[in-house]
Order: structure tokens, then sequence, then C-alpha cells
């Protein structure tokens, strides 16, 4: 299987037509396909804005994040989507009650940019449900299914988006800040294009991330409070790092510019594990430090610590291999054991290619525990061929 832009490709030349759905809901389709975490987000959707004094709370960004990986590449139809409770359930802890964060859902109201009936700049609000059914049980129980449907202008969004951001369902359930879930949205929509950043005045700031006018109005306490609460939840848990720049006129911070940047192979391994593991001690594993016991790569016979009369010199000269991983170990036995089912090959090629010149000084231990990263990443983003 190809990217999943080659298969957006591929999907809208054999579907065609006016009323054919965008990049992002092939992309959609392609990743539901999979049946893994990652779905994708409508950029469209991504970059709208709150409306002035609203944002969504943390636990209703959650559940609009699993409506859209629910609907998949069908969220852009007129039709109604399902859910099971236990899912919400799950994701939410049991904390909150299902029907608040629907209400939640049902009275925010976002803006876009549009254009009015005579052609002039125009400020568009909406909501994006239109109405949701919930099974009320017997006792109150918060068992079996919700229903819902996205308004009209929601579905022209979702259909239109030609962008998207690819989401793991773990990191967006493993956030504790919705200010980190909106970046962590927003740095995934960029990461991958030529510019990989964002930038805003501090109106735009505010709307993006829904900051209420009367929150922070000190710089100083809105860089504590969400730049850098958000920054190191994105470290920790994304597969992409976050930096920003503040821009001045005189002492006053008047634009943020936002850079995002992938993690290597290992360290987005690090993050997959992490978003595995209880919620509880995240934040003293984030800011440590703490004892890890690191199960390290198999290495061959001379290099493993029990071989005392090892020379420095066999580790020194382990160099990944310039052709086939056919014959060449350990790399091709790390290949088959790591490596998803993908071919031996076609993970080395993708490999060279991620780290380039880096390789060149990459030997012995320090490159199989990349080598191996790299090939578990791999196969935990692209699942099996």
């Amino acid at each position: 299987m190809g990217s999943l832009d080659e298969v957006a490709e591929i999907a809208v030349s054999e579907d065609g037509g006016a009323e054919a759905p965008g990049r992002a809901m092939r992309v959609a389709h392609a990743l539901q396909a999979r049946d893994g975490d990652e779905f994708a987000k409508p950029g469209n959707l991504v970059e709208v804005r709150f409306v002035r004094g609203q944002s969504l709370s943390l636990t209703a960004a959650r559940l609009l994040a699993l409506m859209i990986l629910t609907a998949g590449g069908d969220a852009w139809e007129p039709i109604a989507h399902r859910m099971r409770k236990a899912d919400i359930r799950r994701g939410h802890k049991g904390n909150e009650r299902i029907v608040d964060m629907l209400e939640e859902l049902h009275r925010t109201l976002f803006a876009v940019d549009d254009l009015s009936w005579r052609g002039r700049k125009a400020t568009k609000r909406f909501s994006l449900i239109q109405s949701s059914r919930e099974e009320v049980e017997e006792g109150g129980a918060e068992t079996g299914w919700i229903e819902w449907e996205f308004t009209p202008d929601a579905r022209r969004l979702i259909r239109e988006s030609e962008t998207y951001a690819v989401l793991n369902r773990q990191a967006v359930l493993g956030f504790r800040s919705s200010y980190a879930l909106r970046l962590y949205e927003m740095g995934a929509l960029r990461l991958h294009r030529r510019q990989s950043s964002w930038k805003g005045d501090m109106t735009a700031i505010r709307a993006a991330f829904g900051i209420a006018p009367e929150l922070y109005k000190d710089f100083a306490q809105l860089r504590r409070k969400v730049l850098e609460k958000a920054k190191a939840e994105i470290d920790h848990l994304a597969h992409f790092t976050v930096e920003w720049r503040e821009s001045r006129r005189g002492r006053a911070i008047v634009e943020i510019e936002f850079t995002f940047h992938p993690k290597s192979a290992p360290a987005q391994l690090a993050a997959a594990d992490e978003n595995e593991r209880h919620s509880v001690g995240r934040v003293a594993r984030r800011e440590g430090p703490v004892e890890r016991v690191v199960e390290s790569p198999a290495l061959p016979a001379s290099m493993s610590p029990t071989a005392k009369t090892a020379p420095r010199s066999a580790e020194a000269a382990l160099r990944f291999p310039h052709g086939s991983l056919m014959y060449a170990e350990p790399f091709g036995e790390i290949a088959r054991a790591h490596g998803g089912g993908w071919s031996r090959d076609l993970l080395a090629d993708a490999y060279r290619q991620q780290m380039g010149e880096r390789l060149k000084n990459l030997t012995g231990s320090k490159l199989v525990k990349s080598w191996t990263g790299f090939c578990q990443a791999f196969a935990a983003r692209r699942g099996r061929p």
C-alpha cells in the first residue's frame, strides 16, 4: 500500500464528480481501513476559531475527536453516526456525564472567514452538532449508544477539506489540558508541510485556543499556564515537538510563531509507549527524575555484556549495511522481529532516507538501538502491510 496521499489520489480518480469529498475524507477512509489508533481530522475543522468567550472543555474536545474518528470517511455524509457509550467512558475514566459533553458540543459556536451575500468579507458562526440521541437506560446507567448528526455547515467544511491532521487516539485521550490538545491538532496539521509553522497575533492566538477574555491578560501568565504546559505535554506524548518564538513591539508581545519538528524514530516509540501507560505518575515521569528499566535490543554475541573478552573494536566496526539486509545480521533479524511484517529492504531504505548523513557516524550498540526503534515505530505507524 502506498502513502496516504497516494491512496487519496487513487480514490479521487475512481470517485470523481463535483460532490466527491476532498483529500481529508479519502485519507480518513484509508486510515479507517487500517483499523488502528490513527485517524484524520479535516484541516478545515482544525482551523475553525472559537467564538469570543467560548471554548470546549477537555472532555468535550475529546468526545468530538472520538466522533470524528468514529465517523471516519463518512463524516461529510448527511447521515447519523453511532458510538457506544462504553467507548466514551473508557476514554474519560467514567468521571463525566455524557449528557453534559453532548450539550456542551451543541451550544458551542465556532467561526470561520466567509463572504456575505454582497461578496464582502464576513465571519460565519455555526455549531458542529445538529442533533443527538442518547439511549436512556433504567436507573440512569450510561449504557447503550449515542447517535448524532453533524450540521450542514460542518459537513460542507469536512467535505471540502483538502488538508488533514493525522491524530493518534491514545495521545488525544492522554492530554490533560485542552490547550495542549488544540496545539497538538494544529501541529499535526502542519508538521509535514514545507513550512511547518503557524503564527498569529494575540487575538488570533486567543481565538484558536479558546482562551476566555478574562483569563491570562498578562502574557507571563499565558506563557506559564497555556504555552509551557501545552509544550510539556506535546513533547511527552506526541510524535513531534513544538517550539515558539515571541515577537515584541516595545515591551508588549504582539505575535507568536509556533514551529513543529518530527521526533526521531526512537523518540516516537517512547511517546507511543508512554501513551500506553497509565496516566498516574505521568507528570513525574515527564519532569523526572524517575528510574526506568530499559530493555535493550538483542546484540550479537561478540557485543554481549557477558562477553568479557569481546574487543571494543568489534562494536565500533558494526555499521549499517549499504545493500540488502537478507544476510546482514543483526539488522535483518531485528527487521523481521520488530518490523511488523514489512520488507526488510523497504525498512532499510526508509531508515537510510530518514537518517541521511547521520548514519555515517552511528555505530555499535547505539546503531542497533536506533534501528530497532525505527522498525518498531514504522510498524506502529503503518500497521501491517
